[in-house]
């Protein structure tokens, strides 16, 4: 399970470092075979341990009902998709394409997200927590529109 929020810096070769408390695991996953995918919905990076690539690709793959629409999202999807291996030290070269697209520069954040990582830019993932927090607790605070999450807080 990958959790957490690590603020991590690019390197000028656009690598970064995976954060040391994961790289065990992700040995253990997938050998440090690793997916980077753009995430066009949400505008940052996922990745994925190759396996969990794999099983997403497969529910993608099985949807029925493939409107205009979602063939145009997973061409975006795998069209920016590339498979990248964490070396000994715990690094992964993000592509520079990716990076441009969702303004990583020198400073970013990685998001343990259950299955995989979310790595945004700082600045992008600033604003977004931010507005993502306030919508939470206005919502959190409705009477009619609380969110079901599944437990009590």
């Amino acid at each position: 399970m990958l959790l957490g929020k690590t603020n991590i810096t690019l390197d000028t070769k656009g690598r970064i470092a995976i954060p040391a408390r994961y790289r065990e695991q992700l040995v253990d996953l997938c050998d440090g075979k690793l997916v980077v995918a753009l995430n066009p919905i949400d505008g940052c990076l996922n990745i994925y341990p190759q396996g969990e690539w794999q099983k997403c690709m497969r529910k993608m793959d099985q949807v029925q009902n493939k409107s205009h629409d979602f063939r145009e999202l997973q061409r975006v999807i795998y069209a920016n998709a590339n498979e990248i291996d964490m070396d000994g030290s715990g690094r992964v070269l993000i592509p520079q394409e990716l990076r441009e697209t969702v303004g990583l520069q020198k400073n970013a954040v990685l998001i343990g997200h259950n299955d995989k990582f979310e790595l945004w830019s700082e600045e992008e993932w600033l604003r977004v927590s931010k507005e993502g927090t306030e919508k939470l607790m206005k919502s959190m605070r409705s009477n009619t529109d609380r969110p079901d999450i599944g437990f009590t807080m």
